[in-house]
């Protein structure tokens, strides 16, 4: 199914089946949360409003990099109209004012589209829909013939098998997974 599908939706995809993300983290996943030198991802705010860390495949690294160069490039270019600005938590857009504009705090998936946040009447780029990414993945399944329901969370589940099988402690497994 991975092999089928291409561009950013195979990247998420891949990501979240070497990590055990939910779909909704992958989306939301920003520039900050990625650690090269150390291999690892932090999932800040996951479910029930947990941060975790999980390993960085290495296999996606060079992929994941290149794509950072491309988000930067919209970036800058965003912030050359006057934009540029990421959805931040309440709390610390107030304690960090500019820090909305920085480049770590962009999101890895963005949207492709400039959009009006209309609590601010601010115009900002969000990151991309989770129901594009759930849409890339149903296709992908239908065309590699896959005859069972997949879904993103399918993804979730084939990184915990696995680790299953490869001999991994369930407690790691539940860590990782959150």
């Amino acid at each position: 199914m991975l092999g089928i599908m291409q561009g950013r939706a195979k990247l998420m995809a891949s990501l979240m089946y070497g990590t055990g993300m939910r779909d909704m983290v992958c989306v939301r996943l920003r520039v900050q949360d990625i650690d090269f030198d150390h291999k690892q991802i932090t999932v800040t705010a996951g479910k029930d409003n947990k941060d975790r860390v999980v390993p960085l495949p290495d296999s996606l690294i060079a992929e994941i990099k290149h794509a950072l160069d491309d988000v930067k490039k919209l970036h800058d270019g965003d912030l050359s109209q006057g934009y540029g600005e990421a959805l931040m938590p309440v709390s610390l857009a107030r304690k960090l004012r500019t820090a909305s504009r920085s480049w770590q705090w962009q999101f890895v998936f963005p949207s492709t589209r400039l959009a009006l946040d209309y609590s601010t009447g601010k115009t900002r780029r969000y990151h991309t829909y989770q129901t594009a990414l759930q849409k890339a993945i149903r296709r992908a399944a239908r065309a590699a013939g896959i005859n069972k329901r997949v879904t993103s969370h399918t993804l979730r589940h084939s990184f915990a098998t696995y680790l299953l099988e490869s001999g991994k402690d369930i407690r790691l497994i539940q860590e990782l997974l959150g």
